[in-house]
């Protein structure tokens, strides 16, 4: 069962990155923080507004040694098409971030958002640590869209090592215990 504190779930998939296909894996990212989200579809209309959002401040969460990758029950295919539609048009043309595909279901299933009946995702947010160990998700309903300021205090609260309270930023103090 998935849980924060466990080892993530180890995934190899294609992904659409920067104009290529490439093969993707948890692996990959070891030694760096991880943010992995995962979306419905393709071509809808909440998606692109997170995609874009996280591929535009992509250089935030690299400068706190994290990296950024997205997730659909999409094909490679699907994902090259979207990106190679304008953003005036609902597409992520211009996306950084890999994409990866799960046509198979098995990364979504593994990451416990799957809607078996439909094939598709929930918008869920998983915060993987430099040791590949799950640290932070949240799962929530297809019609809201996540965000990425939040996501990123959510990473530095984690890096920081210390007890954050309620809005704590970089600089703030860490709540002392006892």
């Amino acid at each position: 069962m998935l849980q924060v504190g466990k080892p993530a779930p180890d995934f190899t998939t294609e992904a659409y990155v920067n104009g290529k296909f490439k093969k993707v894996s948890l692996k990959d990212y070891k030694g760096k923080w991880l943010v992995l989200f995962f979306y419905p579809l393709d071509f809808t209309f909440v998606c692109p507004t997170e995609i874009l959002a996280f591929s535009d401040h992509l250089k935030d969460f690299q400068g706190v040694d994290c990296e950024v990758v997205t997730c659909s029950t999409d094909s490679v295919h699907s994902h090259k098409a979207w990106a190679k539609t304008p953003r005036a048009q609902s597409g992520v043309e211009g996306v950084k971030i890999p994409m990866l595909e799960d046509t198979n279901h098995r990364i979504s299933s593994d990451f416990g958002v799957l809607i078996e009946g439909k094939g598709i995702a929930l918008r869920g947010t998983f915060i993987i640590d430099p040791k590949g160990i799950l640290q932070y998700q949240v799962v929530h309903s297809l019609n809201i869209g996540r965000s990425v300021t939040e996501t990123l205090r959510v990473v530095e609260a984690l890096q920081s090592g210390g007890l954050c309270a309620i809005e704590w930023k970089p600089g703030d103090k860490h709540l002392k215990a006892g």
